[in-house]
């Protein structure tokens, strides 16, 4: 029941016992009146009899001193008397007239008619005595007739005053018993109202509102503290209390379900800002290392729930290997066919998951779990892979990383294609096609920057010219000596693989810089790669070539002089060893020390 409805039940209950309280209170006041009425009528009659006993002595006795005396004054007393005697019988006549008891009326009219006889005997007296027979007077008034009218009238009074004393003392006693009856009926339902009152008060204030808000002002102290694990207690009513639960039960649903929006828009915002440093980074990464590092860094903190990799295709589009992994995916190999993967055969997003909703890609392994394929594409052209796996259910299901991660993708290919292109282009530059060692200008640019940045670092030179080299030309032709060309250049850069780099100077020559290199050390190194170019046996077009032979010039710096005169004295040892009969190796100090 609502608050409202009890409150009004209880006002018009309370309305309808103060009312009755009013009516009892009133009934009690009248009781009282009649009780009062009745005691002030048994006074008067009491009074009005005790008047007219002590009167008719009185008069008698007057009448008596009269004609005893013979005093006038006792005859005027007698005839005031007689007046105030007829003025108490016409009170009495009053009396008579207000319906009394039959006893009482028979009591008046006998109290009359004896008053009226004993007026008549003292009348009679005072006429004799005037008449001068005052025998005859004093025997009227001193007989025993007016004795016994007297007597009969006294006890007629005290008989009416009995009757009257009955009659208004029951009077009395009703009129009390009623007015103490509503007294009590009216106290009866003045506590009633009362404690109506104190228990809607203490049912509706204490109970039913009181109790209750202090909780919701607890729930809702809670709420402000951004407290929304607090759980509401069920009211199940239907008043004003349940409709205020109902409506913070709403609020706090609205403010969780806020700050759910809240969180899951600072997390899209933590993405986004994530994303963008990860693509200003991707920008900025200079070789296809470093961007595989920037992507191995950032993906982990962007997508925690998803382990994957970075595959990269070959330079054929026929085989993709992995670049680099996060998260420590468990289900794709490490290299596979450009062929086993849906996502590079449709060139969009494939996405395999447990239920079987699709083909699950050939390098996944076992093929049930649920894993994403985005294709890295640049202009049109197929780049790489980005494979991701779910460490956690359901973390694929979401279309906002899907989109994201496209959108990365998209990002990561063009940067991949663009670091392609740009090593393709810096190979072009600095890089010779027959051999592919480092050009002549690339070679100047290293001992630039040496001389700039390390001019007190130890780097050892070596020049190579390979013996007789003509001979291949004209014996075998040119093809053969590009292939002893190859054959040279490739040894130097496996001999110089982990210690330097390997450059064509020029013709039939080659150089080689080997930093952390002093003279002997390097001296040592180009023994060791003549030995090996001189064990092989080349062959060209079913031609035996017979053995290559190479000679080498050594110089070091600081300790045998400036960067910048390094290739000059390495040529110079050259020099000398073509002259001393090649096929060998001669140090720029040796010809320092002949000289």
């Amino acid at each position: 029941m609502r608050i409202a409805t009890i409150t009004h039940w209880a006002y018009g209950i309370t309305v309808v016992l103060t009312a009755l309280s009013g009516v009892s209170f009133m009934l009690s006041s009248n009781s009282a009146l009649q009780e009062r009425a009745a005691a002030e009528e048994h006074l008067t009659l009491d009074t009005l009899a005790e008047e007219l006993a002590l009167g008719a002595e009185v008069r008698s006795d007057e009448a008596r001193l009269y004609v005893m005396r013979g005093e006038e004054r006792h005859l005027q007393a007698f005839r005031a008397r007689e007046i105030a005697e007829r003025r108490l019988e016409a009170v009495t006549s009053e009396l008579a007239a207000r319906d009394p008891a039959p006893a009482e009326v028979a009591a008046i009219q006998a109290i009359d008619g004896q008053a009226e006889e004993l007026d008549k005997i003292e009348a009679a007296a005072i006429e004799a005595y005037q008449n001068g027979n005052k025998a005859a007077a004093q025997e009227a008034l001193f007989g025993a007739e007016h004795e016994r009218v007297q007597n009969a009238l006294l006890q007629t009074v005290a008989h009416f005053r009995d009757l009257t004393a009955v009659r208004t003392t029951a009077t009395l006693d009703a009129a009390r018993e009623r007015s103490n009856w509503w007294s009590l009926v009216a106290k009866i339902m003045l506590a009633t109202t009362g404690a109506l009152f104190l228990a809607v008060l203490y049912f509706v204030l204490s109970r039913r509102v009181a109790t209750p808000l202090r909780h919701m002002t607890g729930i809702v102290s809670r709420l402000a503290r951004q407290d929304y694990s607090v759980e509401l207690p069920i009211h199940r009513r239907a008043d004003e209390i349940g409709e205020m639960s109902d409506a913070i039960e709403g609020f706090r649903t609205n403010l969780i379900e806020r700050e759910k929006l809240d969180a899951e828009r600072l997390a899209d915002q933590h993405m986004k800002d994530l994303i963008l440093q990860m693509m200003h980074r991707v920008q900025a990464c200079r070789d296809q290392v470093e961007l595989t590092d920037v992507i191995v860094r950032f993906a982990p903190q962007i997508f925690p729930e998803l382990a994957g990799g970075l595959y990269v295709l070959n330079e054929g589009k026929t085989a993709l290997a992995r670049a680099g992994l996060w998260l420590d995916p468990e289900h794709s190999a490490s290299e596979f066919p450009a062929t086993a993967c849906w996502g590079l055969r449709r060139g969009r997003s494939h996405h395999s998951g447990v239920n079987g909703a699709d083909v699950p890609c050939q390098h996944v392994d076992p093929p049930g779990v649920a894993t994403l394929c985005v294709p890295l594409t640049a202009q049109g052209d197929m780049i790489g892979l980005l494979y991701l796996e779910e460490r956690e259910d359901g973390a694929l299901e979401p279309a906002g990383p899907r989109l994201y991660l496209e959108l990365i993708a998209e990002n990561v290919g063009l940067a991949i294609a663009n670091l392609q292109l740009q090593e393709k282009l810096t190979a072009l530059a600095v890089s010779d096609p027959l051999t592919g060692l480092f050009n002549r200008r690339f070679l100047d640019e290293t001992l630039r920057r040496h001389a700039r940045d390390r001019r007190d670092e130890p780097l050892a030179c070596l020049m190579i010219d390979i013996d007789h080299f003509k001979r291949f030309n004209d014996q075998f032709g040119h093809d053969a000596g590009d292939l002893v060309m190859q054959f040279v250049g490739q040894s130097l850069r496996e001999a110089c693989a982990s210690s330097g780099d390997a450059f064509r100077f020029g013709g039939e020559e080659f150089t080689a810089l080997l930093p952390s290199f002093g003279e002997a050390d390097a001296v040592a190194l180009a023994d060791l790669l003549r030995d090996k170019i001189g064990s092989v046996a080349l062959s060209h077009a079913g031609q035996v070539l017979g053995a290559v032979s190479i000679s080498v010039g050594v110089a070091a710096s600081p300790t045998g002089g400036s960067v910048e005169t390094l290739v000059t004295r390495a040529d110079a040892a050259l020099l000398e060893a073509k002259a001393g009969g090649r096929d060998r190796t001669i140090a720029a100090s040796k010809i320092r020390k002949s000289a």
